[in-house]
């Protein structure tokens, strides 16, 4: 009898044990955000663009509001350890408007970044209560029996370093990018090595890949079948990573650059442009600093878009390249810098933030966390201040957590088009006598609450 008592005590336990095996494989948590803003903005006069007779009509100055913009988001973030040394990671998100199926309420003739929901912004945008991946990609790791990983899939390039801190998110891994840089949901690949060397703790390096638009098949008769694929290649450096200090520098090129986000869809292609920046951060006890900072460069062929219009309103030639206009092709270069910090006071944090860019600043940031447009891609300067109060709540679930932000944006524009490479830009004050396509803001503001629980 106590033989088969033990041998009926020694199953269960195994039982047991392999049950607590298979569960460890699969990690699941996410989050819910609730928004709540009140915006406006200000136009000045200026000279727009038609495309009826008259080709330009004067524009008298006026303030865009919204008072009560409401949203909803939920993101089911999935982990799966399927065997040794194999990791599948994926994001679902819906992100919405109150009262809204589309992204109408958002989307409006100011930002490029801010007209239309695109391949890059899924799940970063609000559109509607559709639940939509916003990132999915398997990893090896240990590659060789080297601290070397290979990553493919839908890329989790949003929400980089050093943005994080408003948003009170933990710093991403290995995956992670500096946010004035990338702020867009590539698809691609990504090589990583990671050397153990004593006097740089957490250093590594890695080679990525992106495609930012599929052309599709070419040779298609009285079609613009032959535009080439736009691709990004980026070498990202860590040089040290502890709790206390982070230094990271990064360099990346886009190739084939499309008029047009790759939804609408691009009529050509416009040139190259490249980019080189970093991002500093430390931490002094509870306050929390950093500086980051980057410059791009373009390469223009000789490809124009945008349709100009006769008298009568029937289309003429293309008018603008890579940030130039017709009749002025040449190679640009901007620059920005963003720097700010959070004191955190237990379950309370205190945060500013500065950033600004030059005339041909341009970024690579559609799919970042601001309503107006992406404020690290703003020509002009942008000031945010933010209070986080955590909920004094005992967490159940393994990252449970839950927050008030209160915030407030405000941007001041000195040139037009921001986070848009297409045509020259135009200092605001002389849009009277430079037409434009899109309505130039000279400044707005944003005063924003969520509440987040995460768990």
């Amino acid at each position: 009898m106590k033989k088969v008592l033990l041998l009926t005590l020694s199953l269960l336990l195994l039982t047991a044990g392999m049950a607590a095996a298979a569960e460890d494989w699969l990690t699941i948590g996410g989050d819910y955000r609730f928004r709540y803003d009140v915006l406006e903005g200000t136009v000045p006069n200026y000279t727009q663009l038609t495309s009826v007779a008259p080709t330009t009509a004067s524009i008298t100055g006026y303030t865009v509001k919204n008072s009560s913009l409401m949203m909803h988001r939920f993101g089911l973030n999935i982990k799966a350890d399927p065997m040794e040394d194999v990791v599948v990671k994926a994001r679902l998100v819906m992100y919405k408007v109150s009262g809204q199926e589309t992204s109408n309420a958002v989307f409006a003739n100011f930002f490029a970044d801010r007209m239309m929901n695109i391949d890059g912004t899924s799940a970063h945008v609000p559109q509607d209560n559709t639940l939509r991946v916003d990132y999915a990609f398997a990893t090896v790791n240990n590659i060789f029996d080297a601290p070397m990983w290979f990553s493919i899939g839908r890329r989790p390039s949003t929400g980089g370093i050093p943005s994080n801190y408003r948003e009170n998110q933990e710093k991403m891994g290995t995956a992670g990018i500096p946010s004035i840089l990338v702020d867009y949901a590539f698809d691609g690949m990504t090589l990583g090595y990671a050397p153990d060397i004593a006097k740089l703790p957490g250093a590594y390096a890695k080679l990525c890949y992106g495609r930012g638009f599929e052309s599709g098949y070419k040779n298609i008769p009285n079609t613009s079948s032959n535009i080439k694929d736009t691709d990004f290649l980026g070498l990202n450096a860590v040089a040290y990573d502890t709790e206390k200090l982070h230094v990271e520098v990064q360099y990346q090129k886009g190739m084939h650059i499309f008029d047009y986000p790759s939804d609408y869809p691009p009529s050509t292609n416009l040139g190259d442009i490249q980019w080189l920046g970093g991002v500093i951060t430390t931490k002094m006890g509870p306050l929390n600093l950093f500086v980051s900072a980057a410059a791009s460069e373009t390469d223009p062929n000789a490809n124009l878009t945008g349709p100009d219009f006769n008298q009568d309103g029937t289309p003429d030639a293309p008018m603008a390249g890579l940030l130039y206009n017709a009749g002025a092709k040449e190679s640009h270069t901007g620059n920005a810098i963003y720097v700010g910090g959070r004191y955190d006071m237990g379950s309370t944090k205190v945060g500013a933030e500065y950033n600004r860019g030059s005339k041909y600043w341009i970024s690579m940031i559609p799919a970042s966390d601001d309503i107006w447009t992406g404020k690290l891609g703003t020509r002009g300067s942008v000031y945010e201040v933010y209070l986080i109060q955590e909920l004094k709540r005992k967490p159940i679930s393994k990252k449970g957590k839950a927050f008030v932000r209160l915030g407030y944006q405000f941007y001041k524009f000195d040139y037009t088009g921001s986070n848009n490479w297409v045509g020259a830009p135009v200092k605001i004050s002389e849009v009277v006598a430079n037409p434009q396509v899109q309505a130039p803001l000279k400044d707005a503001q944003d005063i924003y609450a969520t509440f987040d629980v995460q768990f």
